[in-house]
Order: C-alpha cells, then structure tokens, then sequence
C-alpha cells in the first residue's frame, strides 16, 4: 500500500492535534502552525497532500497556495476556512486548490475529502507510470545531447498536451520519425487508447481505402464474410501514425481529407456514416510542398495534417548524439544478446563520427546490433563495426565480383525486367539468410515487413 505524506498547517494547536491523532494510523502526517515553516520543508520532504488554513497569521493561506502551486504543482491542496465565505473560497479554487472543508472540523467528512483527494493522487502516478513505461520502449529518440534533438523534444512534449491536434512530421529515412510520433502519443493525454500504425507505402493503393476505413461484408470479391473494421477505428480516442503518407493516391487523400476535417467515413461497400474522434500524426520523407505544386498531393489535405509540423533532423547535423546513441543501442543489444561489452573503444569512437550516415539512427542501430553479435572483445573495436574495408570498397556491388555491374548492350535493355530479377535475387538471399523468416528478411534488405511481404508477392506469385 502507497503511504502518503500528508501537511497540516494551521495556527490552531487543537486543529493540529486532533488532525494528526485522527489520520496518524494511516499516513504520515506532519503539523506546522504557519505556512513559512511549511514552506521551508517542502523541498525536504514534499507531502503528497496538505491541508491549508486560509487565515493564518504572517503569510495567509491564499498566498501561501499561490507559492505552493508555483514550485510543487503536482502537490494538492485542500484549504481550511472557518466560515463559509463565498470569495475567499472562489479565491482559493482560482489559486488551484483541489478542494475545501469549513470549520469547525468534522473526522469523518475530513476522512472523505482526503480519500477523493488521494485516489486523485493515486491515479495520477498510475497515469505516470504507465507513460514511463511506454516511453521506455521509445527512447532512443530522446536521447542525445545536441541543441538540436533537444529543440525537437521540448517542442514534441509541448504540441504532445494537445489530444486532436494534426502534426506532421518530416525527415529523412532512418531519423526515427516512428519514434517521434510514439513519443507524442504516449505523452498526450490520449495515451491509454490505441496507437495504430499504417505504411502508406506498403500498402496496394487499391487495398488502402479497406485497410484505413475498414470494409462491410461482400465489398469485394475476397472481402471477409463478417466485414473488417479499419485502422481509423483500430485508432478510436488514440492516435493514426500516418507513415510514408506522401505515398498516398489523390483518392485516398480525398477521402482521408473528409475524415480529418469532419471524423466521419464510410466502410468501403457500406452506407452507414461512422464517426471517430482520434489525432492524425503523419510521417514523411517527400517534399510535400513540391509535390503540392506538382498537383501530386493535395493542398488542403497539407493545411490540415499539417497544423503542427516537427522536423527531425538528420544524424549527420546532430554529431554530437551519434556517441550517446550507440552507447545506448550497445547496452540495449548487450542484454538482449547476454554479452558483457564495456563501451566503445577511442578508434570505434573516431569511426562512428567520422562515417558518412546515409540512414541515420536506424543504421546506426543496425550496425551497434551487428558489431555486437560479432564482437568477441570487452569493448566494441573498429574492426567489430565492419568500417575496416570502408575505403576500399566505396561500391557495394565491387564487393563481390557476382554482383558487378554489366555494361550496357548495345541493342539495349528492359531495365524494369533487370530490376526485378537483381530484387527477386536479393529477396531469394534474405530469405535463405533468415532461414525463412520474413521479419528478419525484410530487416536484412532495411525494408518494411508489410512492404517485404508485398515485394515477394508481386515478384514471385505474379
């Protein structure tokens, strides 16, 4: 059981007794007869709870709750009057008291006010707990030490207050633009409901409609024979990450317009209205604008997922986070792994600041997670993060003579056919690397599972 610590403060000795006997039993309580010893205590030893006189002698109890709030607004307090005037309690509640009793003191009233006021209390670190927990899967992008990741997180726990707010959030590949939107999540005041995801770009753009807005039964040939619901609803009173929505096909826009502005859709094949309430955040690596005077994306649907737009910068303008990053991606994969690897040498430091990060945080993941694996010292070296032969071989395909590029015949080529059998040969590869196993396939080759799933399909099944 949580054992709170509860303040009464108050100039009557026989109202600080008779407090502390009735509520001893039960919590912590600790008495003072005016509000500047009180105050000097806080910092000390802060009380989950304080019960506060409004008339007290040298500093009165509105001004006291007035500096309470100021420096220990998570601490409630209930204010003590001994008649009921009207003003000084509108005073008191204005100033952000939680609550009020009149004198003369009766226990047991006293004893439910309290009880209220701590389930507030009990919940709110509940609440916190939960955030704590969540974030702990996210925090990667929190870490770092440079001005500018830590813009982007004062700015991220800001707009995160807001429920419905639409944010937009852009960067390149690899920044963690994932990682950002999840941070909002679980910082908003939504964070409990879900946080459903979808790849715009993964999916077919004749399958997006069903999969965001859901089908009815019968919508179309191979439509489930009880309907689906889609990820709008999967996202009721949570958060739509709208991954890659650059992606999207101006019909898909059109129609995620109409529910952004208005919270209503259709099933794809229905004629019922459905209203959902949710926030948008959505992801992007396009030039949105540019695609926007190209007539690719549509400009009132950029005025709307856009109303808040967080930029992550990429690896390469925050250097001074690439240190903390891998120490903490080489503590993450040590457990994960049960290896015992203490920190990076001074030549592995060097290389990781030096090298040239095309895809950012998650390539730096991926490289941590693989040196790891690999490493047979106590400390990560140069040679464990495979930048030995970095120079030597600036062309991947000059790695291995099979893959070598072929010059141009002079009748010409399909270059689509050539594509798909270089992609079909890297898929076949993954996938006897994997030993069959999709994930870790499509984490080979850095894509998407549900893009890697796609792929495969469409170049082997068709």
């Amino acid at each position: 059981m949580t054992a709170y610590t509860i303040y009464i403060i108050d100039d009557e000795e026989s109202i600080r007794e008779g407090v502390c006997l009735s509520l001893e039993d039960t919590y912590h309580v600790m008495a003072f007869a005016n509000a500047e010893s009180a105050l000097s205590t806080l910092e000390d030893t802060p009380p989950d709870l304080i019960l506060l006189d409004i008339g007290l002698p040298g500093m009165n109890g509105i001004e006291a709750l007035r500096r309470i709030r100021e420096q220990y607004p998570d601490i409630l307090v209930i204010m003590i009057t001994a008649y009921e005037d009207i003003d000084t309690v509108i005073a008191a509640m204005k100033s952000g008291a939680h609550d009020y009793i009149v004198k003369p003191l009766h226990m047991d009233g006293l004893s439910v006010t309290i009880g209220n006021a701590l389930e507030t209390i009990r919940l709110r670190k509940e609440v916190q707990a939960l955030q704590e927990k969540h974030l702990k899967e996210h925090i990667a992008c929190f870490i770092g030490q440079s001005e500018a990741i830590q813009d982007v997180m004062d700015f991220v726990k800001l707009v995160a207050k807001s429920p419905d707010t639409p944010i937009l959030i852009t960067g390149e590949t690899g920044t963690g633009k994932e990682l950002i939107a999840s941070a909002i999540h679980y910082h908003s005041p939504n964070f409990k409901a879900p946080f459903a995801t979808v790849n715009c770009a993964a999916i077919p753009k004749d399958l997006i409609e069903s999969e965001l807005f859901g089908y009815e039964k019968g919508a179309f040939s191979g439509a489930g024979t009880a309907g689906k619901k889609g990820l709008v609803e999967e996202a009721a009173n949570g958060t739509l990450f709208l991954d890659e929505v650059g992606d999207l096909s101006l019909d898909a826009q059109a129609k995620l317009l109409r529910f952004i502005e208005l919270g209503e859709f259709y099933r794809v094949g229905g004629t019922e209205k459905h209203h959902i309430k949710t926030r948008a955040i959505s992801a992007t690596n396009k030039d949105l604008d540019a695609m926007v005077a190209d007539g690719r994306f549509r400009k009132d649907l950029l005025f709307r997922l856009g109303v808040i737009r967080v930029h992550v910068p990429a690896l390469s303008e925050r250097s001074d986070d690439i240190i903390p990053l891998a120490e903490y991606f080489l503590d993450e994969f040590c457990r994960k792994f049960d290896k015992k690897i203490h920190g990076l040498s001074s030549e592995a430091k060097t290389a990781l600041i030096n090298h040239c990060w095309t895809g950012h945080v998650r390539e730096l993941k991926n490289l941590i997670e693989r040196a790891v694996l690999i490493s047979k010292g106590s400390r990560l070296s140069h040679s464990d993060l495979g930048f030995n032969n970095e120079k030597k071989a600036p062309d991947a395909f000059a790695v291995n003579a099979e893959f070598a590029l072929p010059a141009l015949p002079p009748e010409g080529l399909n270059i689509t056919d050539y594509l798909h059998t270089f992609e079909k040969h890297f898929i076949q590869e993954a996938l006897k690397a994997a030993k069959g196993n999709e994930s870790k396939a499509a984490k080979l080759l850095e894509m998407n599972h549900h893009t890697f799933r796609y792929r495969k399909k469409k170049l082997f099944e068709d």
